[in-house]
């Protein structure tokens, strides 16, 4: 099975460990193509889900990555497994590329007429989105089984943006949906659900949100597997909303709400046994 990553930047941890996730099964990509590291758009999501010292870090971080301080630094522990090969550390997909050998391309917008024109060159069976632009149906349409996407909560339960503090906010489950993208926000249909057993070990917000990102990739290879043995489909979302709106979007979370979220973090909620949905 041909697989492309679409990525926010050539220094994305998440895409860097989703493609040694995929190669060490034997799914070493087709293909890459990531958004400029500066990306405008980027920038702007960022700045609404972390603010202004948030964002200042992650510049810091793309500004320096290259400094022998920052040589062996990773900045979300739990994807070391893919990226520390005890003899390097992969910090970059340029890196990932040239051992696995496959293309990387960089672009301002991926939805962009060139764009296209690499993803269509790399025939793709499946593109798996790491972030980046919201995709034109142009883009969605190019891949012969979707997009697929990880989603750090619980569709349709929890769509949007701060996944994981609105999900200990509506009590809903805390963990990732494993989906195919369309046309709308976390609205695609759903391929496999997986609730988070180690609450209790988290230490914070940010913590749990790195907890999830690798915990999504990890659940990534079995997805992929099931796909390429063709034993997985996608179910529709089911509309949840009692007024048949079916919009339950949340968005960028304020400051009190978000230390509200901490503080029922912070309770060790009691763990659960790990369930799978789908």
């Amino acid at each position: 099975m041909r697989i492309v990553i679409l990525g926010p930047s050539v220094y994305s941890e998440t895409a860097c460990a989703a493609a040694m996730r995929l190669a060490d099964m034997g799914y070493a990509p087709a293909g890459a193509l990531l958004l400029s590291t500066f990306n405008r758009e980027t920038l702007l999501r960022k700045l609404g889900q972390w603010g202004a010292n948030g964002v200042a870090g992650y510049v810091r971080t793309k500004i320096f990555s290259n400094s022998r301080s920052n040589l062996f630094r990773i900045q979300n522990e739990y994807l070391r497994p893919w990226l520390d090969r005890g003899d390097r550390i992969f910090r970059n997909l340029k890196q990932v590329a040239n051992a696995y050998r496959f293309p990387v391309a960089i672009t301002r917008d991926q939805n962009s007429p060139r764009a296209i024109a690499s993803l269509k060159a790399w025939a793709p069976d499946l593109i798996v989105f790491t972030g980046g632009n919201i995709l034109r149906k142009e883009v969605l349409a190019i891949p012969r089984l979707g997009v697929l996407n990880i989603h750090l909560g619980w569709l349709p339960q929890i769509r949007g943006m701060s996944s994981p503090e609105w999900s200990l906010l509506s009590s809903a489950p805390v963990g990732v949906t494993i989906h195919f993208m369309d046309s709308g926000i976390d609205t695609g249909a759903i391929l496999q659900q997986y609730e988070y057993s180690r609450l209790a070990d988290c230490k914070s917000l940010a913590d749990l949100r790195q907890r999830l990102i690798a915990f999504g990739l990890d659940k990534l290879g079995d997805v992929v597997a099931a796909l390429d043995r063709g034993t997985m489909v996608s179910t529709p979302q089911r509309n949840q909303n009692a007024e048949g709106s079916g919009d339950n979007q949340y968005f960028v979370m304020h400051q009190w709400l978000q230390e509200r979220a901490a503080a029922m973090l912070a309770r060790r909620i009691a763990p659960v046994s790990e369930t799978v949905h789908g």
